[in-house]
């Protein structure tokens, strides 16, 4: 499936934003944008910069619970949407880099945020003379066109090779936070963990980790124009992180329900057929990945020389799980309460 053309371009320049004031004014290196800083990886790239000494400034669109925890760390935050491209070039004005996190949530359309929004993020940004870009995508994009979400992310990529920034491309392969509410806490609640029937393998990473990276491509020119995967130490399957969940849970036994791999792919086929769950069909279309068995795996050698990075300074999933645990199983302790009584205490 060839990537999707872009048929306009976002009015996006300086006059826009109203520069004048600062035109002409070297841009700092250490003034950078990040896009998604309330996400699970993008709070913990805000944190990471600003403890490193960077001016940190965030996107964040007006809703009902404010990202005041940014601005009590130190951000700068400043309102703009992916969607509303006139929203962009404000944000721009002084920044030097780029670092772009943001991902379209489950409830909203992948086109959008992940297509549209970073298209019109990506030609702001040339247009506002931005000097670095940094893009995080998924491991393996390039492989499956099928499947919605990864082939807006290929795209992407070649819409930011193709854009004449000095960009630098992340591919991680998936993060350990997400196995807390994933599999942890249901496992603690004593609530059924859901899974499917199959083999596939992820080398989950630590986001904190993916943050020490991140801000260490900023360091080194060698990452501009490069493609670099992220992945932990260790490729592990379903089976395998719910056996190490019951563990170090302190014996507490896994309700698993596995779905069938069969039953994900019939319902995508199903949901194709109405407009109105045309969002959720795509979600699914992992489904096909997981009846192969897809590894999420990469060798990791040329990140670490590329970033100077010792590899045994990367977090294993066994070492977060364990520091996890032993937090909440201590404050169950402290209280005298039972896993199931204080779920308020799992996140």
């Amino acid at each position: 499936m060839p990537c999707r053309s872009w048929g306009r371009r976002v009015q996006c320049s300086a006059q826009a934003a109203d520069v004048s004031k600062t035109s002409g004014t070297p841009v700092p290196k250490t003034s950078i944008l990040v896009a998604g800083g309330t996400g699970t990886l993008g709070r913990q790239v805000v944190r990471r910069a600003l403890d490193e000494g960077y001016d940190v400034r965030c996107i964040v669109r007006p809703r009902q619970n404010p990202a005041d925890f940014l601005r009590d760390w130190g951000a700068t935050t400043v309102q703009a949407d992916l969607t509303d491209p006139t929203s962009l070039p404000a944000a721009l004005v002084g920044v030097h880099t780029v670092i772009d996190c943001a991902t379209a949530r489950p409830e909203e359309n992948a086109d959008a945020v992940d297509w549209e929004g970073k298209v019109a993020l990506i030609q702001c940004a040339q247009a506002m003379g931005v000097q670095r870009y940094l893009f995080f995508s998924i491991l393996h994009c390039d492989k499956h066109p099928e499947v919605p979400l990864m082939n807006i992310k290929h795209c992407t990529e070649q819409f930011l090779r193709d854009s004449g920034l000095n960009y630098t491309i992340f591919r991680p392969c998936g993060f350990m936070q997400a196995i807390i509410g994933n599999y942890a806490v249901p496992i603690l609640e004593e609530r059924a963990v859901w899974g499917t029937d199959d083999e596939t393998r992820t080398a989950y990473m630590d986001t904190q980790d993916v943050a020490r990276l991140t801000l260490a491509a900023l360091r080194s020119d060698a990452t501009v124009g490069k493609t670099l995967a992220l992945a932990g130490p260790k490729a592990w399957t379903n089976d395998e992180v719910i056996a190490l969940c019951e563990k170090l849970s302190g014996g507490l036994e896994a309700e698993v329900r596995n779905v069938p791999v069969w039953i994900l792919k019939g319902t995508r086929n199903l949901l194709k057929g109405f407009q109105w769950a045309a969002d959720a069909s795509d979600r699914l279309a992992f489904a096909d990945l997981l009846a192969g068995g897809e590894q999420f795996d990469a060798p990791m050698e040329e990140t670490y020389q590329a970033l100077s990075v010792d590899p045994a300074s990367i977090n294993t999933l066994e070492s977060y799980l364990s520091e996890y645990f032993n937090v909440v199983l201590k404050k169950l302790k402290d209280v005298g309460a039972t896993p199931k009584q204080q779920s308020d205490f799992y996140i």
